[in-house]
């Protein structure tokens, strides 16, 4: 009884101290480094570029087929940024049960 009460303590403690650690990594954009255009790859700066000029067009006089086709550039572009960016990520869940693997084997 004591040792789940334990477990779920912990549980509830380590959730709730996880989003304000992200929301303090989030909103100081100074330790970022993408944010430097020094390190952007040629590659990425020219879907960037892409994606400024699509944001500034007028949209007004265009057909719905064009926007459409615009829509899915977007799309495409914002994909493969974000796949272009190499790193692990884990989830809420997974970092739970790593927790609690953790736990129960040591």
């Amino acid at each position: 009884m004591k040792k789940s009460t334990l477990y779920l303590l912990m549980l509830i403690m380590s959730i709730s101290f996880f989003p304000s650690t992200m929301t303090a990594a989030a909103s100081n954009p100074s330790n970022t480094p993408a944010t430097a255009p020094s390190e952007v790859p040629a590659h990425v700066q020219v879907q960037l570029d892409r994606l400024k000029e699509i944001k500034a067009m007028d949209k007004s006089d265009m057909t719905s087929s064009e926007k459409k086709a615009l829509r899915k550039e977007v799309k495409v572009i914002k994909s493969s940024l974000r796949d272009s960016k190499n790193g692990i990520y884990l989830s809420i869940g997974a970092i739970i049960i790593i927790v609690l693997l953790l736990i129960l084997l040591l």
